[in-house]
């Protein structure tokens, strides 16, 4: 092969990229959008063989964009096909739809970005394989299915399949307070309340998109999958035979435990010796049903449950910290309620619902008058509402760790924000940023920053106009606007930390605790809160993720931004007409405070954390949580948390550099502990002890001891793994839990009790 000049740096940068079957490479001329001067290297003697995967272990977490995800790029591959955008459509159709189910179940499952992905590659490759390739039907099939469609379609379909907040706050509207938005409205309202997070997340880009260290641990195996699945070669079509071995393994295993076998979800012997005698057992070691226990010593043999705790994905410091937090948290909330804190002893183990003082579900309705504000001889009558003990430690810590996080980032990573906003850099998409992904990404036509804002502003006013409803404010526009301006502020600190551990930080409970003294002695407005100053970090995240995976598969910036916005107006769509449906014909399963066991059946314990948050914070703010008042420690949680990461700075600082003690305080993460202190009162906790075993068995053990198969294989069998059990857990729902209407219950049996929770640790007769 004769090499050009040129051609030398071309061949040095190929070969020293791990899983990379073929290359071609490219270089452009900064001031011009067009490809220039193309050399094209020869990719047979390119191609990558098992024994040319290095054995070497990696050493910071960020390193495996590089080391796992091949910088390989085709620019000749068309991303916007018929395909794209036929599949794109329909799955993003589905896929809302779906989750909007889930939103609605006892089971806090998801629709992953896996499980679109799967769809997506079946069907697309259906669709070239039968569809004829020339004349006309060329301009339809041109080519096999590739990785480029294929990611566009990812992003539309998953951008669906993320719940809005805004279909949870009005889906609270209605069952609570008897608020019907106008479809048109309520749709428009959804799909703003995402657009504003998008334009933030596209300021944003040079400081969470571009730079390696931001590598978004949750998006590799998705990256790994893809690639695998397009890209050829020897090393790629046995990772594609493993792939498909492990993803039939966990479909045909997955059934047994979500449906004849529910005990394997979550088995505890200490659970099984004591057969639902002793609350104090369910409390502490039950994890088998909604809001039955906390699960200590419980292990899942469930990967849809599993699959919670991203063991096979997360760096192993996120997973130790995150460890480390529940043990702290089993501590806590086994002592705070048994020694009778907040006067929650007599309440039930586990509730997001607000109870009256004899520990009955509490009638809000009866405190309020018809304008939904708070009537002062009402309340005197039915007195105040009251938490869990485990839902208020639960609250504090989410925000404990949002004070925490917020200072976390300022200490430890002040360089790269001054780096990223100084002099107002952020503003300029062109930066000298070394990351091999984004250096193949200048060959495409960029999204300019004032798209971005226009959306930005845009989205902004769509929100605010439909904030009025038939005469009055659900939100003030100022209040819009105030609450957006705070919630863009807290993404950039969130958003670090999402793009650098995997990790994502709550701001609901502290958004509800500001609002509640912004807007007092009104809950809807409380509520409506949710979709400006949570809703907007939120889906800044999704957003961020998102270009995240485009950058990582070359997808031209523009075509990205399209299936974004397209993924969004559809999910909003579907979202409002599925959750409408379900609301109509379950209203009175959706507003049980207790839940029901974990299969089958409908719940609204997510929309009842909704609920009750603006019944306590925003009609009664000043009597709850007030200096003084009952839960005033909710409230003062995040200037507490301010104070967490500030010792470990200051130790790292002092101690010589490269301790122990050095090493230890920086692998603390303040926010990340903090938040899992209070992580387990929700649902069903029978998974975070296997979840420790595969995490350290993996992140650890096989990082270090097994570094080829790391980096071939672990990522890949997370995304089989994730995609098998979310293939079978949807047909399931349909098929046996009720998604269609009609729930088929599993005969009971030892292993399906009929009397005893799923993990035979809590009586439920």
């Amino acid at each position: 092969m004769s090499v050009t000049p040129n051609e030398k740096e071309a061949t040095a940068v190929a070969t020293e990229l791990p899983h990379t079957d073929s290359l071609s490479y490219t270089e452009k001329d900064g001031k011009s959008d067009d490809i220039d001067g193309k050399q094209t290297v020869d990719v047979e003697s390119l191609s990558v063989t098992d024994e040319d995967v290095g054995s070497t272990i990696i050493q910071k977490d960020e390193d495996v964009a590089v080391e796992v995800i091949s910088v390989e790029d085709d620019p000749e591959l068309p991303a916007f096909t018929f395909r794209a955008v036929f599949l794109g459509i329909g799955l993003s159709a589905f896929t809302s739809v779906l989750s909007t189910i889930y939103t609605f179940k006892p089971q806090n499952a998801t629709v992953s970005q896996l499980f679109c992905l799967i769809i997506a590659y079946v069907l697309g490759t259906a669709m070239h394989s039968i569809m004829p390739s020339t004349g006309f039907w060329r301009y339809l099939n041109p080519g096999p299915f590739n990785i480029k469609e294929h990611t566009v379609i990812v992003i539309m379909a998953s951008t669906a399949s993320t719940v809005a907040i805004a279909m949870e706050i009005i889906a609270a509207l209605d069952l609570f307070y008897n608020i019907k938005l106008n479809a048109a409205i309520a749709i428009f309202q959804i799909f703003a309340s995402q657009m504003i997070g998008y334009g933030i997340a596209g300021l944003l880009r040079t400081f969470l998109v571009y730079p390696t260290y931001a590598f978004y641990p949750n998006y590799i195996s998705v990256v790994n999958l893809l690639q695998s699945l397009h890209f050829g070669g020897v090393l790629n079509h046995k990772k594609r035979r493993y792939f498909w071995i492990v993803f039939a393994a966990i479909f045909f295993w997955e059934w047994i435990p979500q449906y004849p076998f529910p005990l394997l979800t979550a088995i505890s012997v200490i659970c099984l010796a004591d057969n639902g005698r002793h609350k104090f057992v369910r409390n502490l070691f039950g994890a088998g049903s909604s809001n039955e226990g906390i699960g200590l010593f419980s292990f899942s043999t469930s990967w849809t449950l599993i699959s919670q705790g991203t063991p096979l994905v997360w760096p192993w410091r996120t997973q130790f910290n995150s460890f480390l937090g529940m043990a702290i948290g089993y501590i806590t909330l086994t002592l705070a309620y048994y020694n009778n804190a907040f006067d929650g002893r007599n309440l039930v183990w586990m509730s997001t619902a607000l109870f009256d003082s004899q520990g009955g579900s509490y009638n809000q309705t009866a405190i309020l008058t018809p304008e939904n504000t708070v009537d002062p001889s009402k309340l005197a009558s039915v007195g105040l509402p009251r938490y869990t003990t485990t839902y208020v430690i639960s609250q504090m810590c989410y925000n404990f760790g949002l004070g925490a996080a917020i200072v976390h980032v300022f200490l430890w990573h002040w360089s790269d924000l001054k780096k990223a906003f100084g002099g107002m850099r952020f503003l300029k998409s062109s930066q000298d940023i070394d990351d091999p992904h984004y250096q193949q990404m200048k060959k495409y036509k960029e999204v300019p920053q004032w798209w971005y804002l226009l959306l930005f502003v845009a989205s902004l006013a769509i929100g605010i106009g439909c904030s009025y409803n038939h005469g009055e404010w659900l939100l003030p526009a100022w209040s819009v606007i105030l609450f957006t301006f705070i919630s863009s502020v807290l993404a950039v600190c969130l958003g670090f930390i999402a793009a650098t551990t995997g990790f994502q930080i709550q701001i609901k409970h502290a958004m509800h605790i500001l609002s509640a003294f912004v807007h007092p002695g009104k809950p809807v407005a409380v509520m409506y809160v949710n979709l400006y100053g949570n809703s907007t970090a939120y889906q800044t995240l999704a957003m961020l993720q998102d270009l995240k995976l485009g950058q990582y598969t070359k997808i031209p910036p523009r075509i990205t931004f399209a299936a974004q916005l397209a993924g969004s107006i559809i999910g909003s769509i579907f979202n409002y007409t599925m959750m409408i449906s379900i609301v109509s014909n379950n209203r009175e399963a959706l507003i049980d405070p207790i839940g029901t066991r974990i299969v089958s059946t409908w719940s609204g314990w997510i929309i009842q954390g909704y609920n009750s948050s603006s019944v306590a914070m925003g009609a009664l703010g000043k009597e709850l949580f007030a200096y003084g008042k009952p839960y005033y420690l909710i409230a003062f949680a995040i200037f507490i948390g301010l104070i967490f990461p500030v010792p470990f700075w200051v130790v790292h600082k002092l101690a010589r550099k490269d301790s122990l003690l050095a090493r230890g305080a920086e692998y603390i993460i303040t926010p990340v502990v903090a938040l899992y202190v209070g992580w387990l009162p929700y649902s069903v906790n029978g998974q975070w002890w296997s979840c420790l075993v595969i995490g350290y068995m993996s992140q650890v053990w096989a990082r270090s001891h097994r570094p080829k198969w790391f980096k071939k294989y672990n990522y890949l069998t997370s995304a089989a793994l994730d995609g098998g059990s979310q293939v079978i857990l949807f047909i399931l729902s349909f098929a046996v839990f009720g998604a269609s209407g009609n729930a088929i219950d599993f005969p009971n049996w030892w292993g399906n009790p009929a009397n005893l929770s799923v993990d035979r640790c809590a009586l439920t007769d």
